[in-house]
């Protein structure tokens, strides 16, 4: 099939010039490039190709980290590289998780073999929706946070309505059940709503997962358009040690994750749990985050199947230990890939319980 590309104003140029975008068909992910190379080679099943793509990846990472370049001919080179600036030159690095990268080059002939057998459509201009670019707690500071005593800033683009269209309307929606039109709303822009959420109650505990909508008329008589942000929101949930609160789950009947036990140096704390999906061990990594973003976080602990996981705070987290009893690791495991971006994170509210 051919490559699709749109053709859209670009408002950085004098005088006036267009910018030519590629439209993506969709996505492959590693199943989908097994079942490609299955067809192809009936002589290999799907699972012994995962098997291979899997062991190359680990193969690449153990070169990398040794510090080597890996080149796989007629394709593309893996390289590590460095970025920062030092005072002088006996600095010592900053963290490596700031100035460490990974690039990936594509090689000529690939590049070449690749622009000689494409072919191009241009795809018809898409009609104006509301874009929905972000989301976040103002008084947390916290993306895709929602709390009712909260504000929560949504920017991006297309984004006025009139509130005395009954058509038009912001719209928080639980996973589970209900939903609800904001009504405290501050203020209305093309480029930002900010507004204190009304938040449905939805049907257990551990239903905290959310979507947003705006939905507007650009016209008088036109139909309205509706744009739905493509993160779920997620609000705290108080957990109390020993009554094995559901987190880490979703719009499902039962959680996927429970706090089984734990003990507090403190009467109650707001932390963060986070669970990481960690694609050259193809497992979760859990851990314990701070208020903020970048801030303090305990040590990780590796998961790999359903049990038991306990998980360590810091020095002055108010957390000695949380224990959390995972049951349906599988389903957690898809839920942070495929609907969080490989990264899952909810507020706790904990307290030690009697």
């Amino acid at each position: 099939m051919p490559i699709q590309y749109s053709v859209e104003e670009n408002p950085l140029t004098t005088p006036y010039s267009c910018r030519i975008r590629f439209v993506s068909r969709g996505s492959a992910g590693r199943e989908d490039i097994a079942a490609d190379i299955a067809l192809s080679h009936p002589n290999f099943s799907r699972a012994d190709i995962l098997t291979i793509l899997n062991a190359e990846d680990e193969a690449i990472m153990a070169r990398l980290l040794d510090g080597e370049q890996v080149t796989k001919e007629g394709c593309c080179t893996w390289f590590p590289s460095f970025t920062g600036k030092l005072d002088s030159p006996d600095d010592p690095l900053p963290p490596l998780k700031d100035c460490l990268h990974v690039n990936v080059r594509v090689s000529v002939p690939f590049a070449e073999d690749f622009c000689q057998n494409a072919q191009a459509e241009r795809v018809a201009s898409a009609e104006k929706l509301p874009v929905i670019s972000s989301a976040e707690d103002t008084v947390l500071g916290l993306r895709d946070v929602l709390r009712s005593d909260g504000m929560l800033r949504i920017t991006g683009s297309n984004l006025a309505f009139d509130r005395s269209d009954p058509a038009s309307r912001c719209l928080i929606e639980g996973t589970s059940s209900g939903s609800a039109v904001q009504s405290r709303i501050g203020t209305i822009s093309n480029s930002e709503i900010i507004l204190m959420p009304d938040v449905p109650a939805q049907t257990a505990p551990h239903n905290n997962e959310y979507r947003l909508s705006v939905t507007t008329h650009y016209t008088e008589h036109g139909s309205p358009r509706t744009g739905i942000y493509k993160h779920l929101l997620r609000t705290p949930l108080a957990v109390q040690i020993g009554s094995n609160a559901g987190i880490l789950s979703s719009g499902g009947a039962t959680p996927l994750v429970t706090v089984s036990d734990g003990t507090l140096y403190v009467d109650t704390v707001r932390l963060r749990v986070q669970a990481v999906y960690n694609t050259p061990d193809n497992e979760l990594r859990f851990c314990l985050l701070d208020m903020t973003e970048g801030g303090q976080k305990g040590d990780e602990v590796r998961a790999a199947d359903d049990g038991i996981y306990t998980l360590n705070g810091w020095s002055d987290s108010g957390v000695t230990s949380l224990e959390l009893m995972v049951s349906d690791y599988a389903a957690l495991l898809a839920l942070v890939r495929t609907s969080y971006g490989n990264r899952l994170v909810d507020i706790l509210d904990l307290s030690q319980g009697t």
